[in-house]
């Protein structure tokens, strides 16, 4: 039955919401992860530290945890539509505050807000596919919006290096303001209202909503996974293109190619498994992949200049 229902093609409207969602995914994955190999730019310019550093980049996701834990008692009450639109254009807001910030301290001002609009458009951009598409198939749609990872690896990293050595840092936070805006845009004319989950609503205030989410074992499990997750990586992220070149001896001349290759497996394997675990069963997939993470992360810190 999995089979069969995962083969059935998407209508046109879905097959641009999938592109739209993974595209607006892209700008805000990109936003994150371009600061990592610009480390080295940034410690020099602004004439900062590492710690001062590593604080520029967990501000922004500290505060999109705040935001995101805020917006849990009242997301689920708007149309998830103005809902993202209302994000977006805050982390656009924000983006741009970061190409024109001069110095260190409105830079992290400027990274703090990016983060609070930033950080909830991710689980709106989930909300909005566990809502349109079916179960059978949401693991494929994962799959593909999820590239946008990969897709910043392979094409926006390295652009973003080069503008950011070619001119300077500041370069990349306007093309990806500028993109993100048109982005924004397309969003607005030719996406569809999002509202069928406001008919299964409960009149509860947001803080009763809350309450009520957090209340339950199966929920709180899922959110302490994602959270060990996402906490995992970003633990690793930041400080990856530094550790890459002082701790494992590699010329700073091939980051872009590490990026490169790593985005274009990330592209292969993201869509197949996403399919797999909506034919297979997505626990098993999950668990799978998880354990087969750990040892690889495992190996790459444990990669030195004479292994």
């Amino acid at each position: 039955m999995s089979k069969r229902v995962e083969s059935t093609p998407f209508t046109r409207y879905e097959t641009f919401l999938v592109a739209i969602l993974a595209i607006l995914q892209f700008t805000i994955v990109l936003d994150f992860m371009v600061l990592s190999p610009m480390g080295a730019i940034l410690l020099k310019e602004l004439d900062i530290k590492p710690v001062q550093f590593g604080l520029v980049v967990s501000a922004y996701a500290f505060s999109a945890g705040a935001s995101g834990l805020l917006a849990a008692g009242f997301a689920d009450k708007f149309d998830r539509k103005k809902l993202l639109l209302f994000f977006y254009t805050g982390f656009v807001a924000g983006t741009i505050m970061c190409a024109m910030a001069p110095n260190y301290k409105l830079l992290l001002i400027a990274r703090i807000i990016t983060g609070l609009f930033g950080g909830v458009i991710s689980s709106i951009s989930f909300a909005i596919i566990t809502d349109v598409f079916r179960m059978e198939v949401r693991g494929r749609v994962m799959g593909f919006v999820q590239m946008a990872f990969a897709v910043s690896q392979v094409l926006g990293i390295p652009v973003g290096l080069l503008l950011a050595n070619k001119y300077d840092w500041h370069a990349p936070f306007w093309l990806i303001a500028v993109f993100a805006a048109i982005v924004g845009i397309i969003i607005l004319i030719y996406m569809k209202p999002v509202t069928g989950h406001l008919r299964a609503q409960l009149k509860l205030n947001p803080l009763e909503h809350l309450w009520k989410t957090l209340s339950k074992g199966e929920y709180l499990r899922g959110f302490l996974v994602t959270t060990l997750l996402a906490t995992g990586g970003f633990m690793l992220m930041p400080f990856s293109s530094a550790f890459t070149v002082n701790n494992q001896g590699i010329s700073i001349d091939y980051l872009p190619l590490i990026y490169i290759v790593t985005g274009v497996f990330s592209i292969v394997t993201g869509p197949v498994i996403g399919k797999l675990s909506d034919i297979v069963c997505k626990n098993k997939v999950f668990f799978s992949g998880t354990h087969h993470s750990i040892i690889m992360v495992g190996i790459f810190t444990n990669i030195g200049i004479n292994t």
